[in-house]
């Protein structure tokens, strides 16, 4: 055993961030891990959809994308590249497919479309991520800035990302289904 603790991975989780959480890029923000260790972390907010159809910055890839069909915000970092999220159930996902974490996996966005076409079972198209450096992301949860939750298949191609943080929350049967109800300007109590 080397002396780096061990970090349990929280690949394919959902940080769903905490009223306490100061920072405007990730207000409210619901983010799926898609990579997660001791290098760091990497992980696209699922609820920050931008006014740009997908089909205006990658050609063919606009039909496979899920209703609202536009780019997503992913993040704060490399807002000029794409990467693509796709849930694909069963053993074998496609070529141009990488399997992240139970039915999740990103798309090779330079593969042809059609060759991903048939598998596809609802895909999403983020511009940017969200990244954490070595420990950064344990630093924030030592913060209580989010919370770690259970992702479902269904959250990354949400018809109704807006309202992904209070459905998130709510169905999680703890404390925290409470904090769903929470105003969105805590000052106004």
């Amino acid at each position: 055993m080397s002396g780096m603790t061990e970090v349990s991975s929280l690949t394919g989780r959902l940080l769903v961030a905490t009223p306490a959480l100061s920072d405007p890029n990730f207000d409210r923000a619901v983010v799926l891990l898609l990579d997660h260790d001791e290098e760091g972390s990497l992980g696209v907010v699922l609820n920050r959809p931008t006014p740009v159809g997908v089909e205006d910055i990658l050609e063919g890839w606009g039909d496979l994308a899920g209703a609202p069909g536009v780019v997503f915000q992913g993040g704060p970092v490399s807002l000029d590249s794409a990467l693509g999220v796709a849930v694909i159930p069963g053993d074998e996902g496609p070529l141009g497919w990488r399997r992240v974490h139970g039915a999740i996996g990103l798309v090779d966005l330079e593969a042809p479309p059609e060759l991903l076409a048939s598998a596809l079972g609802s895909l999403r198209i983020f511009a940017g991520y969200a990244g954490w450096g070595p420990g950064q992301l344990e630093d924030e949860l030592a913060e209580g800035a989010w919370y770690v939750v259970e992702s479902e298949p269904g959250d990354v191609s949400s018809p109704d990302p807006e309202r992904l943080w209070r459905a998130v929350l709510r169905r999680q049967r703890s404390e925290l289904a409470m904090v769903a109800t929470y105003p969105d300007d805590a000052s106004l109590n």
